[in-house]
């Protein structure tokens, strides 16, 4: 029996890894997720064999858990809308860590002595997760719009600095003292664990949310490899190692499509909207752009490139956005889509809105792809992106978004807009995009606006 549990985890990380390749590509995405998830309930099912369960009587309450956990999973999954989709991810990796301490909580709490290493391992691990869980929370939070922007007080990094070092301080205590500690030392270092998730999280702000979702997963897949080898569980070490390893080069390429490092998005300013530091004057004027003239210009043009942003998903405006597109492609309009690697609220968030809307595959490129196109094309069309496209980023060693990658949209021979209103984007730069000479501005609801769009290629 051992000899089939142990294969049985060996095929279920083969399944983890094959599924999260496929997850990088947009083709094999859905099939990767179904993969890996036939690798979970392999790897679930045959836990409830394995020796170290036998006399334990608690399974009514193993498949309670299961049954209503799965089940409220299937039930937000079909409600929850796709703009909400960042605020849901970010959640559910809250509890991959709540659950990976929580295991933690459990064996550091029982009476079978552990090893100093294991003990050890288990209380990074629970560190680990406790903080992705309250981090990731914070996120939520934040993007649910229960939070408004960065928080800050006086002397808070000094403050972060103190909870740390309390934290690593009881942590040793506990994974020192074998089962001698007292249970208070292990209540506060879970609550100060869960105080540093906190307050780490509070000052960031939403345009470095994407790489604090994906900095997040990466702890959690940690947190689930260190717990795993604590109950010496070969799939929860395999799938926790595999996750965290992915995260972790996630949040490296996020953090560099941002030019910035990791340190940079947790401990600096950047991404506080309406903070005022980053004013600065930009020559030029904003030039409005009546829809039925947008349409007429985007009809007779021989290329476009749409450039999508968060705006996009707050409109929920895909599904009208790709009506124009095929409208357009059949006067025989080449249209091309533009995605940024941090456009939106989650790596990959605009891609999977345009697959909702049924948008082809090969007609998405990633900047590297199609930044040389931008000089080629007639008409960049531009809806709800901000900071991605901002030309300051190549031109103004001073402000806080220079040397970041952005989406040559500039370089098109004219640029419509479509944006609610004059504000700035998350990082609080005024964008010189908008006050370029061959840049109109199309303001309104992004459905109303491209509604008008529509019209008029239609009255052609």
């Amino acid at each position: 029996m051992d000899f089939v549990i142990q294969a049985a985890y060996f095929v279920a990380a083969i399944l983890f890894i094959v599924g999260l390749k496929q997850m990088s590509s947009p083709v094999t995405a859905r099939r990767g997720i179904l993969w890996a998830g036939v690798g979970m309930l392999a790897a679930v099912v045959v836990t409830f064999f394995a020796p170290d369960l036998h006399g334990v009587a608690n399974y009514l309450l193993m498949f309670l858990a299961i049954g209503l956990g799965g089940g409220l999973a299937w039930w937000w999954g079909k409600r929850v809308a796709m703009t909400d989709m960042p605020q849901m991810i970010a959640l559910y990796n809250g509890m991959g860590g709540g659950a990976a301490a929580a295991i933690a909580a459990v064996e550091l709490i029982r009476y079978e002595p552990m090893t100093l290493p294991v003990q050890i391992i288990a209380v990074i691990g629970a560190l680990i997760g406790t903080m992705a869980f309250s981090g990731s929370l914070v996120a939520f939070a934040k993007l649910q719009g229960l939070l408004k922007g960065a928080i800050r007080y006086p002397q808070q990094q000094m403050v972060n600095l103190a909870v740390f070092g309390a934290t690593l301080l009881f942590g040793a205590i506990v994974a020192l003292s074998g089962n001698d500690y007292a249970g208070v030392l292990l209540f506060l270092f879970f609550v100060l664990a869960l105080a540093f998730g906190v307050l780490t999280t509070l000052p960031i702000g939403g345009a470095d949310m994407p790489v604090v979702i994906s900095l997040y997963n990466a702890l959690t897949g940690l947190a689930v490899g260190f717990e795993g080898f604590v109950l010496g569980n070969p799939a929860m070490m395999i799938a926790g190692i595999v996750v965290g390893a992915a995260g972790s080069l996630l949040t490296q390429l996020m953090a560099k499509a941002m030019n910035r490092s990791i340190r940079n998005v947790l401990f600096s300013n950047f991404g506080a909207a309406g903070t005022g530091m980053a004013e600065e004057s930009v020559d030029g004027s904003l030039k409005p752009i009546e829809g039925s003239d947008a349409g007429i210009m985007m009809a007779y043009a021989d290329k476009l490139i749409v450039v999508p942003g968060y705006g996009m998903a707050v409109a929920q405006a895909q599904h009208k956005l790709w009506e124009l597109c095929e409208l357009l492609m059949e006067r025989g309009v080449a249209v091309k889509f533009a995605i940024h690697p941090v456009a939106g609220r989650m790596p990959g968030h605009m891609n999977v809105l345009l697959a909702e809307a049924g948008v082809p595959y090969d007609l998405i490129y990633d900047l590297d792809e199609i930044n040389n196109e931008f000089a080629n094309a007639d008409v960049a069309l531009v809806i709800g992106a901000n900071d991605v496209v901002n030309p300051v980023a190549r031109s103004n060693p001073d402000s806080p978004i220079y040397g970041m990658p952005i989406l040559n949209a500039d370089k098109a021979k004219h640029v419509v807009v479509i944006k609610r209103g004059q504000g700035t984007g998350f990082s609080g730069v005024e964008n010189a995009l908008f006050y370029a000479d061959n840049t109109r501005m199309l303001y309104g609801d992004g459905q109303k606006a491209i509604g008008e769009l529509i019209q008029a290629v239609k009255t052609l």
